[in-house]
């Protein structure tokens, strides 16, 4: 049933997928159903609502990722990184949440669909000061913009982008965008079976 309606899904947003990668998506929201009953990793609780909500809602952001290394940060249970990591092999990803249970389940996730991408990192954002920074910065449900940048700031490249999946548009919290920093491009984003306003602001450091 899932793997039909995801093979489905994916010929609507124009993306190929291998057979291993569709299994691993489908993977992944076995677990996520699975453990969610007992840790609950997220409100949604249906199966089917998983692959749109959480797996689709994520996958959108992949064409317009650019560069290798990336960063989802307040991941909780690897959104969007892991339907991420599945979909670019070729990429890197560090699922980065504070909470212990949800960095548990990823590398569960990890370990049993043999996803060689991801690495999961208990911290808070504000903590995390890696060597190498990341070539984009990705968060979805996370906080305001101004937040996101606050305290994500160290995170890009020089040349590096901060990737925010929003839902509607808060004109006021574009407007209150810190400086230093400046709104690149605003992209509406389409997620099969979902009548809800999706967007993709690409945000870059002046």
């Amino acid at each position: 049933m899932l793997s039909a309606q995801l093979k489905s899904y994916l010929a609507e947003m124009n993306m190929s997928a291998t057979e291993l990668q569709q299994k691993q998506l489908i993977g992944f929201v076995e677990m996520l159903n699975k453990w969610n009953k007992a840790y609950n990793l997220t409100s949604v609780r249906d199966p089917e609502q998983m692959l749109i909500r959480h797996v689709m809602d994520s996958l959108t952001v992949s064409p317009y990722l650019e560069g290798q290394r990336f960063i989802d940060v307040g991941t909780g249970p690897g959104l969007p990184g892991i339907p991420l990591a599945i979909m670019n092999p070729d990429k890197q990803f560090v699922l980065l949440d504070s909470l212990g249970k949800r960095i548990r389940f990823q590398k569960q996730v990890q370990f049993e669909l043999k996803i060689n991408n991801i690495t999961s990192i208990e911290s808070r954002v504000e903590a995390y000061n890696p060597d190498i920074k990341f070539d984009g910065v990705l968060s979805r449900a996370f906080a305001s913009i101004q937040d996101m940048l606050s305290w994500c700031h160290h995170l890009p490249t020089e040349k590096g982008t901060f990737y925010a999946l929003k839902g509607q548009l808060n004109q006021q919290e574009l407007d209150e965008m810190p400086t230093g920093f400046s709104l690149v491009e605003t992209i509406i984003l389409h997620v099969p079976k979902l009548d809800e306003q999706r967007h993709l602001l690409k945000i870059a450091k002046q």
